[in-house]
């Protein structure tokens, strides 16, 4: 039998967060939440391995920078933080888990957010991982400094209006493609519709910088220890999408498929490293900080 998820509500009565057990297959969203409605929310996937939750304090630090651009009230960070412990901690034991964390502007018209924590059983990426994955590269149609000419935008927000997202993955997979590497209108590699770009070039790690409109990666701040641990460098720097030809491997990296070896690159075979990989891997299933 598989392992059933656990759900965590939220409330905010008397100014005081607190979170309370709830039946996850019940009905919980009302039909004029804005989260529902129009997408106005933020949220959070965070990784749980071995029963070990994976940079928790980073993905809530980036949690409450969503929230506050788009203005949402502050998310009391002690609170989530033992939300999301539990929820964990609840679950039934698997080697692999997710806890989203999600926060809307709630019911139109009531100025009452919307706040629950879901921990469920992590996908199988066992294949991608040890395979690789092709990736087709898509322009996301903004400049390279659009974060600075137009905040209005939310660049850099993990918002619920994912839209967007979800298309360019269904066209990549249309094409025979797994996932979508984003460059600017300018030439700027960016990010995954849900990944942080990293690649290898001889000693030297990189990714590139949240000031382009990017999410912090979480997953690539474990990755960047490897390569301390190594002796190599590790840097957050701009990248033009023809450098990474001269990478030795390029992966795309998130909260649950932890890295992925991009195996092809808009058609092109890619090399990568297998032994890399695995020891890259080993590594992000086993730092959780």
């Amino acid at each position: 039998m598989p392992s059933g998820p656990v759900l965590l509500t939220m409330s905010t009565e008397g100014g005081a967060t607190r979170f309370a057990p709830a039946d996850p297959a019940a009905p919980q969203l009302r039909v004029d939440d804005l989260g529902a409605t129009r997408g106005d929310g933020v949220f959070e996937s965070i990784g749980v391995v071995g029963g070990n939750v994976q940079s928790l304090r980073h993905h809530l630090e980036r949690f409450a920078r969503s929230a506050a651009m788009l203005e949402l009230p502050a998310p009391d960070l002690d609170a989530w933080a033992e939300a999301v412990r539990r929820a964990a901690a609840e679950h039934d034991p698997l080697p692999e888990v997710l806890v989203k964390l999600v926060l809307t502007r709630g019911v139109e018209g009531t100025g009452v957010p919307t706040g629950w924590v879901h921990a469920f059983p992590a996908a199988d990426y066992s294949r991608e991982r040890r395979e690789g994955i092709d990736v087709l590269v898509l322009e996301r149609a903004y400049p390279s400094d659009v974060t600075t000419r137009a905040p209005w935008l939310l660049q850099g927000a993990k918002t619920l209006s994912y839209a967007l997202n979800t298309a360019s993955l269904r066209h990549a997979r249309a094409r025979g493609a797994h996932d979508v590497l984003f460059v600017s209108s300018d030439g700027d590699v960016l990010e995954g519709p849900n990944s942080t770009v990293l690649a290898k070039f001889a000693d030297r790690w990189a990714t590139t910088p949240p000031e382009l409109g990017l999410l912090d990666g979480t997953t690539q701040g474990r990755a960047f220890r490897l390569a301390a641990q190594r002796g190599e460098r590790a840097e957050v720097t701009r990248l033009r999408l023809d450098e990474l030809a001269g990478a030795e491997v390029v992966w795309l990296v998130s909260s649950g498929r932890q890295c992925a070896p991009v195996r092809s690159l808009d058609g092109v075979p890619r090399p990568w490293d297998p032994q890399l990989q695995a020891e890259l891997l080993q590594h992000l299933l086993t730092v959780h900080d």
